[in-house]
């Protein structure tokens, strides 16, 4: 299956909610992103979750999943196919027959699709279960957040998460260095004072959201852009280190307020699924402690958005073989 990232115009996820910011050129036009425009997460952790309750190998008797047929779904970004395939591959390996609808368009349509059950399962993330699914406020602690968004869609859904991975990201604004030296924007409080200058670019979502530009507006005020542009879906996550952000001569903007809250991956699952199926948990739960940090995932990202354009499958496959979770 193709994907939708392309380098060297940014990687794609993750995350689901990395933005995009570009500066206003004398032409009243985006700066193009083939030349300087990039998200970043930045900021990443090595404890797992206490949730956490698997760890080693998946590979068990290829009879463990008895032929039945999972959906496996995933929105439409790098991060989310390589996940979407990683799950696709454990249970088909176990036994079980893999139906995949890859691609969602959002967490609302993917949500909706599970709740309806044209997929049974698929790769989220804690905040945005807790503020886009949910509609709750953010929160800062990783476990009050897991706890939550666990807890509340067991009651409202009747759909549960396997546990988290270790790693997390924050979102992040970039802009081009040189148009951050001249506007002296260094954070996001100097941006908004100075957003009527720029050109916003983002997925469409990030305009609407409480995560995205209304709840900087409340946060931090101001964050009223000249434009605001649509960005392609595989432009959300930027799977970049520092030293490729600073390669493409660009400024990550600090969160000074600390706005965004922390974002763990984790499988959300049907309960009757899963009830069906109780060694999903087990399969599944084996990947989590190999998703140790951002860098881990950020070098999958770069596999297939990177020079080599690798596909999904093929970087989720090696990377699953190398942990010793496929034979």
């Amino acid at each position: 299956m193709k994907h939708k990232g392309s380098w060297p115009r940014i990687l794609g996820l993750l995350l689901v909610l990395a933005f995009i910011m570009t500066a206003c050129g004398q032409s009243g036009t985006t700066t193009d992103t083939t030349s300087g425009t990039a998200t970043s997460q930045t900021s990443a952790t090595t404890e797992q979750s206490p949730a956490a309750s698997s760890a080693g190998s998946a590979a068990a008797s290829p009879a463990a999943g008895g032929g039945a047929t999972i959906k496996v779904g995933s929105k439409n970004f790098t991060e989310q196919f390589l996940l979407g395939e990683m799950y696709k591959q454990l249970l088909e390996a176990n036994g079980f027959t893999v139906e995949e609808n890859f691609g969602l368009a959002s967490e609302a349509v993917a949500h909706e699709a599970l709740k309806n059950g044209e997929i049974d399962l698929y790769p989220e993330y804690t905040s945005t279960g807790l503020q886009a699914i949910l509609k709750l406020p953010a929160q800062k602690d990783r476990q009050a957040i897991f706890n939550t968004v666990k807890s509340e869609y067991e009651k409202q859904f009747q759909i549960t998460w396997l546990d988290p991975s270790p790693f997390e990201y924050n979102q992040a604004l970039a802009m081009t260095k040189e148009r951050s030296d001249e506007l002296g924007i260094k954070t996001y409080s100097d941006l908004s004072q100075k957003a009527s200058e720029l050109i916003l670019g983002g997925p469409a979502e990030f305009f609407e959201r409480e995560d995205g530009v209304k709840g900087l507006q409340g946060a931090y005020g101001g964050f009223q852009f000249k434009d605001n542009k649509q960005l392609d879906p595989s432009l959300r996550y930027g799977a970049l280190t520092a030293g490729e952000i600073g390669g493409l001569d660009l400024a990550l903007l600090e969160d000074d307020k600390q706005f965004y809250p922390p974002y763990q991956v984790a499988p959300v699952i049907r309960q009757d699924t899963l009830n069906a199926n109780p060694q999903i948990a087990e399969i599944l739960n084996a990947l989590t402690p190999k998703l140790a940090d951002a860098k881990t995932m950020a070098n999958l990202n770069y596999a297939v958005d990177g020079p080599d354009k690798k596909e999904p499958a093929d970087v989720a496959k090696q990377f699953l073989t190398e942990q010793g979770l496929l034979k």
